[in-house]
């Protein structure tokens, strides 16, 4: 396994079993850093997290990061690869609360350089579709475009997931 890992897509397009192939494969055991937030009523969401724990099983240890995920890398470090799941709602999370998104990104740019232990990271691609229509939607849709392009470009491997299919993406030559 490379030493860092971005894997993006669709909704439901197999991004997460692929990442969680990946994590596990050098050692048979990973972290996962969960970036999603749980909120009093959405029923919904926890029963995907549950879903996600129980198909996950034994082999993975669960790190809760759903702002501090430069932070969450760096306390992580030095052992089994780590999985972030997911950078988009990672954003998500930083955009709500007002924070200075580009400045995290940044940061976690700057702590993936430092990184001893493998990572995989999983996004999803949101620039495909049409222009969103209110003001919040497309700062998003922009902010998850920029923060994607940071990412791939400071990872070893880029891998785009469709329908169930992986396409490596990266590396290639950026020399046009």
């Amino acid at each position: 396994m490379k030493k860092s890992i971005l894997i993006t897509g669709g909704a439901r397009s197999g991004k997460s079993a692929l990442a969680e192939r990946m994590a596990l494969q050098p050692a048979g055991r990973a972290i996962y850093i969960a970036t999603a937030r749980l909120h009093d009523g959405d029923d919904e969401m926890a029963e995907r997290v549950a879903k996600h724990k129980a198909r996950r099983g034994a082999a993975w240890q669960d790190v809760h990061a759903p702002t501090d995920l430069a932070g969450a890398l760096q306390d992580t470090d030095g052992g089994v690869p780590r999985l972030v799941d997911c950078l988009t709602l990672w954003l998500t999370n930083l955009i709500l609360e007002d924070s200075d998104w580009q400045a995290e990104a940044d940061r976690l740019v700057e702590t993936l350089a430092r990184q001893s232990a493998p990572v995989v990271f999983v996004t999803n691609e949101v620039g495909q579709g049409i222009v969103p229509e209110n003001k919040l939607a497309r700062l998003f849709r922009d902010a998850a475009g920029h923060v994607n392009q940071s990412v791939a470009l400071a990872c070893d491997e880029v891998w785009l997931t469709v329908a169930g299919y992986p396409m490596k993406v990266k590396p290639n030559d950026h020399s046009f």
